[in-house]
This record gives C-alpha cells, structure tokens and sequence, in this order.
C-alpha cells in the first residue's frame, strides 16, 4: 500500500545539464519531453547550461530523464548532468521561461555545422518561402561560433541582432513544437541577411540572381571570393586547367594543393576512391575537408593536386554553396582566401583590400563574421578519422580531461599555431591559427587569445609556452600579464597532447615524429624516442643527427640534405656518388657544401623524421626542390602509396648511457645502391616506409625491454603520413604493445597547445612549477 502511494505521489526534480545545450534545440526538446510524459515546471537557460526542474509521478520522471539521455537533438552533447530534490509547486503546466544572461559560463558553444536535410529540402522546394533563400537554417543547421559575440548563446548576443524577425519568422521562433524555436539564425527572404554581387572594385554588379550570375562568372573562368561561414574562399571551375593556372599564378601558390567542394556524395565518388568511413566523415554535420585517394579522371583538372596522392575534398555545407554547385559543375575549388601566410578574410571591406589582384568578384552578404573559422582538414587511417586542421566545424567543442585542472592559457608554437585553454576538466582548443609569420597572422593570434578568454569566460594567469626563444609564441608569452610561464619542450608537448585526449596518464613509450622542434642540446630534434608522464620526460633514442647545409635553405632545397646525407654515409667518397645521382644543381657547389659541413657554417643538426623524408625523396629524384612545407615527404607517400618492398637494415647505436642512436647510415647505402642498380623509385620509397616503420617497433620494443612499459602514444606531423601511420599501428599493436594515437586533435602542431596546457597544468597539481 505504501509503495503504491509513494509511486503515485508527485517529486519536483532540478537539472542542470552542462555542455552543448544552447542554440541546438534543446529547450524545447525539454519542454517536448516533458509534455509528452505529463510533467509541469520549466526550462531555461542560464550561464552554466539549461536547468530544467520538472514534477510529477516517480514513474514519469524516469521516463522523462530516459528520453532525454536517449533522444538528444542531433548537434546537443551533455558533458555534465547534476540533480537535486526540490520542493513541490503544484504547477499546471510546462513553460520555457526567459534566459538568466549573468553569472559564470559553464555552456559549450555549439560549432557551426552543414545545412540540414529538413533545410535543404525547403531550399528547393518552390512551394517554400524559403525556396532558393541562401541563409535557410534551423536548430539543427547552420552558423553558430562564428557569429556569436557574447555568452549566453541567444540572438541579441549574435550577428543577427540587427536583423529584426518578421511575424512569420518571430512566430516560428517562439514556438516550442517549431523546429525553428530559439534558432538564432532564423531568417527568411523578408527579414534576413542578402547576397550581392561585386566586382573587383567593390561596384554592386547589376542582377536580378547573384547566384546565377556567380554561376555563370565561374564557367566563364573567373576568380570569386565567396563568402562563408568562418570566412571567404577563393573559388574556380576545379575541372578548367585555366582556371586553375589563374588562381596559382594570382595567389602566389605554385604546387601546393588546393581544396576542392563536390557537388554531392556520387560526384565525389567519381574523382576519389572513398571507403564507408571516409563516406561518413564527408557527409558529417562538421563537413571537413576529407583526403581522398585519387581516382584518375579526366573531370578534375590535375593542378589542383599534383604529385601527391590525394585530393583533399569537401560537401556544400551552406545553403550558397548548394546554390552554386546545383548541376552546375562536378567540383568548385574552395581555397581560403588569403594571402601567403596570412589569416582567412572575413570581413566585405576587408577582403576587397587583402584579395586585391586576385579575385575577379566577389559574392558577400550583409551577415558579419564574427570569429574568423578555416575548414577542418580530416582523414582516415584505420577506419578512425583524423584530424590535420581542427577548425570549422569542430572548435569550440571541448576536449574532456581525465581529471579536473587548474586553469591555464597555452599559446602553441610557431607553425599551424592553436591556442589551449584549460577549465575544470575541459580543454578549449582555438581554431586554427597558421603560421607565425606575417603582421596579419600576429594580429589574429592575438584576436583568438581574446576570442578564446571570452567564449570560456575565463582569463588564465599562467601560461604556457614552447621551449623555442624565436617564436613569436613564446616572445608573447613573455609580453602578457602572467602570473608564471612554463616552457614545455616541443616533443614532451606532442606526447603530452596525445595523452590527454585519450584519457591517459603515467609513464609511457612516447613516439615524437616530426621536421623541427627545439631539443634541449640547443639541436633541432623531430625523430624522438620519448619515456614521459604529462610532467617529465627522458629522451631515450633519437634518429642520427642530420647536417642540414644552409639551414633553414635545406629545407626548401632538399637536394642539399640528400647530399649531406650522402657525405655521412660515404665520407670523402661522397662526390662520386651525388656526381652518379645527378644530385647537384651546380656542380660548383660541392666544394662549397664540403666546406659548409666540415666547417659546421650554416649547418645546423636536426633529428628531423621530416628532414630524413625530404632527404631521401631528393635522393631518389622526387622531389629536390620544394614550394611548401612537407612537400617532398608527400611525395614520396605517393611513390609509396601502391607498392610495397622488403625493408632495409638499419643499426642501433648503443652508447654509454642514453640516448641510443638510430643509425641512418646502412638506409642511405642501401638507397643509394638501388638507385645505381635501376630500381625503381617506388619500390625504394615502399621500402624506405617499411624501414621506418620497423625501426619504431624495434626501438619500441628496446624501450620495453629496459622500462617495462608498454603504452605507446604516437605524435607529431610525420604520423599525418598514412602509410606511416596505420604501418605504424598494425605492427605495434601486433607486437602486443597498447597503442595510442590522435582522433580529437591533429598529431602535428595544430595539437601541441594542447599538450603544453596539461603538462603545465600537471607540473603546477604536483607543485613541480
């Protein structure tokens, strides 16, 4: 009898649900929830997420808490779920009460994401109002980081602000059963944001449809910025030669390949071998630009990529972008529209001035940019997918940390530069910054710091920096107000990164594998064998030491390693054989690069991974000269990517004490024989992969041998090298050691504020710093 009563008696129940919970539907699939099982109070969003208190019979509440956990709307992720008992009100019905704007953030802001099916069955549904409407969105769709201002997530705190609902508009808007409910974006053609048509000199080009006038102005072969959710891009007809030559030649970017938007799921599939992971990432919310393994085809012009193996290939994921590839073209390319280092353009004034001589018009609209946002780069590699540029899409959800944190800001290194800001047990990664280079780059470091204080509404007084005194990271770590600096050496950081978005802590095997970072020797390291826990590492191993002649000019003429490599292997005898190889340029210059070496002048040592790659795609003639970082490495994955080869041998240099040496010298013999004997230089690049990828595994297992450990983390950029990194995987992993690699963030530099944040973090919780 008591139980019955106690089961039909009423309960009030407080929640407060924390992490992506505002502008994605979520109130009223609150209310929905409640009203379909008979409960009365309220929902409403507050600074630390949306609370919800609800009252009814026992067996209605479990119902209710049920249905949340198990129907969320498609872009709300809860991080966070706390309750209480409250007193009952004997409400009469279930209401969505005004947002409370004051007191202390704790919501995730929701990323920008692809226009929906719902969205884009209305785009092109004449009967529609919104038929043919370039800004449709909903609660599920469409721009969110990038135009929001303030914290709470609401319209007054938004771009749209300035644009006031009409009464079709307001009405959806104010509805909880409407899909369009709370949808900050909402707009139609009466009230909201408008395209227009520019030409070069900012003069409005007379039409009746920009779009179909852009569309137009494409075929004919012209240049457009367009703009987009988080900036503008510079677009071409992707299958015109021409086209395509024009775009290089105006931005200044010889060989480096140029993104590409399909026109839908079976365009792409005609142009790219995609697998049912690579299908899924594609049509994703978060539309990341995805590689994709060529497929020969006669539909895309071959200067968007040449000389490497894939294309990097995106879908429409704004209603513009619909519009535009509407059975109009296979594939636009979709490029940041940018100078050479220089930040993405977001705003209309701003990208007339800065695309100056590049762009022959440009399709703006009137709805203002606030948070300048890249394409996330992505691709696949175990049918897991990676990240290469975390940006678009993705930021600023949030990585969750195996334990709560102090609070830290961490400002990056100096190339594909993000931003990390620690709270509670969440990490906020920026977006994508760039490289350090120019004043427009500086500039936009210093807007995403502000940016990322403001959307996690904290202001951290220890920051963290690389180890690297010219850095432009870490000269500014010194200008900010900080309380303390830590520097956290570059390798240590990736490793630290790859651990704290897996969840994972103590001592483990760290692979670092990159070009360059700062080594404590005062060396550049980049091939690292690391024994570290998120506070300290021993550097157990390293690849031999490369002399790089001219330094930082090695780099982009890599025929100069491949002969520094050569006079390493071969000592005095070493002219013969770069004569042999047809290596040098300027046969003038082998004298000068014997001085060079011997004479350490210009010379710096480099463990460089990356450097090696470089090295030996030069000896083998595929790539000695190069017009972007990674090329020649790229290329040499291409040489790689269809064949496969028995490895060379390679030694071990045991030292008294570490760190032991992996001795380079037999490879580049070997190398060297097989391009005298006439093999091909795709079997030598297949084998030369094989190599590396054993001599991880057998280090690995040295490692073990001597530590016990058994975790392997894998990071830095030279595992964005697919061949390198599912070998890499397969091998160790048949080796029965525990293998951890990147999902969440990139495993080059993009992740190493990540890293930087934690290892601070976790040196302050021990009271190391």
């Amino acid at each position: 009898m008591n139980s019955k009563r106690n089961k039909n008696s009423k309960k009030r129940i407080r929640y407060l649900f924390s992490g992506i919970v505002q502008g994605v539907g979520f109130r009223p699939f609150i209310y929905r929830m409640a009203l379909k099982n008979s409960l009365t109070g309220f929902v409403q969003n507050i600074p630390e997420g949306v609370i919800a208190e609800v009252e009814g019979v026992s067996e209605k509440l479990e119902s209710f808490l049920a249905g949340v956990k198990n129907e969320l709307p498609p872009l709300a992720n809860i991080t966070q779920l706390e309750s209480s008992n409250v007193e009952v009100c004997n409400d009469t019905s279930f209401k969505i009460i005004p947002s409370v704007a004051h007191g202390h953030a704790d919501v995730h802001i929701t990323p920008d994401a692809a226009t929906c099916p719902d969205c884009l069955q209305e785009l092109f549904d004449s009967r529609n109002r919104r038929y043919r409407y370039p800004f449709t969105n909903c609660t599920n769709c469409g721009p969110r980081l990038t135009i929001i201002n303030a914290i709470p997530y609401d319209r007054v705190n938004t771009s749209m602000s300035c644009f006031e609902l009409c009464e079709k508009c307001r009405f959806e808007y104010e509805n909880p059963a409407d899909r369009r409910f709370h949808a900050e974006p909402n707009a139609c053609p009466v009230c909201g944001p408008q395209l227009k048509l520019l030409d070069a000199a900012g003069n409005l080009v007379a039409t009746d449809d920009s779009i179909r006038t852009a569309i137009g102005l494409l075929s004919s072969g012209n240049i457009l910025a367009i703009k987009g959710l988080g900036g503008f891009h510079l677009s071409v007809d992707a299958g015109s030669d021409d086209a395509v030559k024009k775009l290089r030649s105006r931005k200044y970017r010889e060989e480096k390949p140029l993104a590409i938007m399909a026109s839908n799921i079976n365009k792409a599939k005609q142009i790219a071998k995609i697998s049912k992971s690579e299908e899924i990432l594609l049509t994703s919310p978060q539309r990341p630009i995805v590689l994709l393994k060529k497929i020969k085809s006669n539909l895309i012009s071959d200067l968007v990529a040449p000389d490497v193996p894939n294309l990097g290939i995106m879908l429409p994921y704004t209603p513009v972008h619909h519009l535009l590839l509407e059975n109009n073209f296979t594939a636009l390319v979709m490029t940041s529209a940018n100078q050479v280092d220089e930040p993405i353009c977001i705003g209309n004034r701003e990208a007339l001035q800065r695309l100056q001589g590049i762009a022959d018009y440009f399709l703006v609209h009137n709805r203002d940019i606030l948070v300048r946002c890249d394409d996330s780069i992505t691709f696949v590699v175990s049918e897991k997918p990676r990240l290469l540029r975390r940006s678009r899409g993705y930021i600023p959800q949030p990585l969750r940390l195996k334990d709560a944190y102090p609070s830290i800001l961490a400002l990056g290194g100096q190339l594909k530069t993000t931003h990390c800001i620690l709270k509670g047990n969440f990490a906020f990664v920026s977006p994508h910054i760039g490289d350090m280079e120019t004043p427009q780059a500086r500039d936009f470091f210093h807007e995403s710091i502000t940016l990322m204080k403001r959307i996690t509404e904290s202001n951290p007084k220890i920051i963290a920096c690389d180890c690297h005194p010219a850095y432009y990271s870490t000269k500014a770590a010194q200008e900010l107000n900080a309380q303390k600096v830590i520097r956290v050496q570059h390798h240590h950081a990736h490793i630290v990164s790859c651990m704290a978005e897996n969840q994972i802590g103590g001592k483990l095997i760290g692979l670092a594998m990159d070009g360059t970072g700062y080594g404590l020797d005062g060396a550049a390291w980049g091939g690292e064998f690391l024994v570290a826990d998120e506070t300290e590492f021993e550097r157990f191993g390293h690849f031999q030491y490369i002399i790089l002649p001219g330094g930082e000019k090695a780099i982009h003429e890599p025929w100069r390693i491949a002969a520094s490599l050569i006079k390493t292997a071969y000592g005095p005898s070493w002219r013969k054989t770069a004569l042999n190889l047809n290596l040098i340029p300027n046969k003038n210059q082998l004298e000068l690069l014997d001085k060079m070496i011997d004479g350490k002048i210009n010379s710096p040592l480099s463990s460089g991974l990356g450097r090696l790659f470089d090295g030996v795609a030069a000896l083998i003639g595929s790539r000695r000269q190069v017009s972007f970082e990674g090329q020649a490495a790229m290329n040499l994955e291409m040489l790689a990517t269809d064949s496969s080869d028995k490895p060379y041998s390679f030694e071990i240099i045991r030292q008294n004490g570490k760190p032991y040496i992996l001795d380079i010298t037999d490879i580049i013999k070997a190398v060297v024989a097989e391009m005298e004997a006439g093999r091909s230089a795709t079997k030598i690049a297949a084998s030369f992969h094989q190599t590396i990828i054993d001599a991880f595994v057998y280090m690995a297992n040295e490692m073990r041998t001597e530590t016990g450990l058994n975790r392997v983390v894998l990071s830095g950029g030279c595992f964005q090298n697919k061949i390198l990194l599912e070998g890499s995987i397969d091998k160790l992993k048949d080796a029965d050691f525990d293998v951890y690699c990147h999902k969440q963030v990139p495993a080059n530099d993009g992740g190493i504020s990540l890293g930087q944040a934690v290892a601070a973090a976790s040196m302050i919780k021990k009271g190391l710093a």
